[in-house]
């Protein structure tokens, strides 16, 4: 999926995980079944260094509502591009974002990989605003074709956050548009390339350059591998150097300097397919190269944070402001 470059030492993991979801024991001749992947772990109450902060303390982001999309997700098990299990997450996408009232956009289309043609959708919830420029929020819904790979926090996390922010969002109506992309696709079939991955996010920027509206984003804002209960983020270098200075010295003004760290390092991701076509575009990815669950099984609900998430909620709310105040 994604590669990275470090210019710092590797982060220590320092937290004992203090309880852990059973993904191990589901055999390989099940993994295409649609039969619940749910562990009790699901309702365990969070230790207290995760707890999510009152909402009316995050501009009303729920981290706890955010923690239980990551919890829906991963009872459908593995959701690789083209599963059985992806078209449920697609149904419960689709039925959330309607329950809030949220204007959304199918896309369904079929990609070449080297698996063959696969199936995929892409999401666009779109709210509109004073004026037609708009700001683009985006995450990938999709896990990689793994065995037991349920992707809580590489999938999971960022569509949590998407969906909160779009309970929040589809009801307020701003000088700019925003524009939120639920993307399938992201993960490669087989290895990662320019080809191989980022399907749904190259298919939405190609579709957006047919119509128009894609000169019409002035900013891109991605998310991914943002729930980690051990998470930190340092500023992704490939990104827009002014969307990097906003989010992360938002982040900084909201005592958020301990995650959203002054160390660089650059991330391949769903952003590249909009900056490639000249779109200014940040990516707040977790450091998924030293976090010790990244694509393996182990990336399960108990690498969850409900604070996190409410966390990353939190910058994306006042980031988005600062974007509607220019």
């Amino acid at each position: 999926m994604h590669s990275q470059h470090r210019n710092r030492c590797s982060i220590a993991l320092c937290a004992v995980l203090a309880f852990s979801v059973l993904v191990g024991c589901k055999s390989k001749s099940t993994e295409a079944s649609t039969a619940p992947f749910m562990s009790t772990v699901a309702t365990a109450p969070p230790q207290a260094a995760d707890v999510a902060p009152l909402s009316d303390k995050t501009d009303g982001f729920d981290g706890n509502r955010a923690f239980s999309h990551v919890a829906k997700q991963v009872g459908f098990g593995p959701h690789p591009s083209g599963s059985p299990a992806i078209a449920q997450v697609q149904d419960y996408l689709l039925s959330e974002l309607k329950s809030y009232g949220c204007t959304v956009e199918t896309d369904a289309f079929s990609a070449d990989t080297p698996a063959g043609r696969l199936q995929m959708k892409n999401f666009l919830v779109k709210i509109p605003g004073e004026k037609s420029e708009i700001i683009l929020l985006g995450t990938h819904y999709d896990t990689k074709k793994l065995e037991n790979f349920v992707g809580a926090d590489d999938g999971g996390s960022s569509t949590a956050v998407m969906l909160e922010l779009a309970r929040l969002l589809c009801h307020q109506h701003g000088r700019y548009s925003i524009w939120i992309a639920f993307l399938d696709g992201e993960e490669a079939v087989q290895n990662w390339s320019d080809t191989d991955g980022r399907y749904g996010s190259r298919q939405m920027a190609a579709r957006l350059a047919a119509s128009g509206d894609l000169k019409k984003i002035r900013a891109f804002m991605l998310a991914d591998i943002v729930g980690g209960r051990t998470a930190q983020f340092p500023r992704e270098s490939s990104s827009t150097p002014a969307l990097i200075d906003l989010v992360w010295n938002t982040a900084a003004r909201l005592g958020y300097s301990s995650l959203f760290l002054a160390e660089s390092a650059a991330a391949e991701d769903d952003h590249d397919s909009f900056m490639k076509r000249g779109v200014p575009a940040v990516d707040v990815i977790g450091d998924f190269e030293h976090n010790g669950y990244w694509h393996t099984p182990q990336d399960a609900l108990d690498k969850i944070s409900p604070r996190t998430l409410a966390i990353v909620g939190h910058v994306f709310l006042e980031s988005i402001k600062q974007l509607q105040s220019k």
